[in-house]
């Protein structure tokens, strides 16, 4: 059986990933289909780095292949952040909300307000890895718009639209994300693998 472990318990990235993996000849699993629990602190110092230790700590878990992505908004007015840290840039515990909440806190004077959603991708199976990489320029919007998506995507105005990705919806949004980017430059090599 052509089996991909997928190292993240977000399950809005899940989706994310499966809807773009579909009509591929594999059977996508989760950390939720360990039957235990899977905690892996992401403390990397980049996107590589965290990416990097989910798969590997599950690859160890579960000797297959497995991908996992790190993922974050880099705002040019803050020097890159949130960065890495994206997903707890308000503290613990982690929320959406209050992510979106301080980064507009933040950026309240700022008239600068490009910014890029950058993704690893770590595929490995303990012994051999790939990665891949993509990303997104934009601009944060000055009030969350949208419904769809997560994380920052009420907030982010991908170059060329006038909406959020929160607004334009998950067909868009995984054709020109930086996560489907990066996953396209992997396509080739999941499909040589799981041929």
């Amino acid at each position: 059986m052509n089996t991909l472990w997928l190292a993240t318990g977000n399950q809005k990235k899940v989706e994310e990933l499966q809807a773009m993996l579909r009509g591929m000849t594999v059977t996508i699993l989760t950390v939720r289909d360990l039957g235990q629990s899977f905690e892996v602190e992401e403390d990397g110092e980049t996107f590589q780095d965290n990416a990097r230790k989910k798969a590997e700590a599950l690859a160890a878990l579960t000797g297959g292949w497995c991908l996992a992505d790190d993922s974050g908004l880099e705002v040019d007015a803050l020097n890159g952040r949130p960065g890495v840290r994206s997903a707890r840039f308000a503290g613990e515990p982690a929320s959406d909300a209050r992510n979106n909440e301080l980064l507009l806190r933040m950026m309240r004077e700022e008239s600068n307000r490009r910014a890029r959603f950058r993704c690893v991708l770590w595929l490995t199976d303990g012994q051999s890895h790939y990665q891949t990489s993509g990303q997104i320029q934009g601009t944060l919007a000055l009030h969350p718009a949208g419904s769809g998506g997560f994380g920052y995507d009420p907030l982010f105005v991908p170059d060329g639209y006038s909406s959020t990705f929160a607004e334009l919806g998950p067909d868009i949004k995984n054709t020109l994300s930086h996560r489907a980017k990066a996953l396209r430059e992997m396509l080739p090599i999941l499909s040589r693998l799981f041929a």
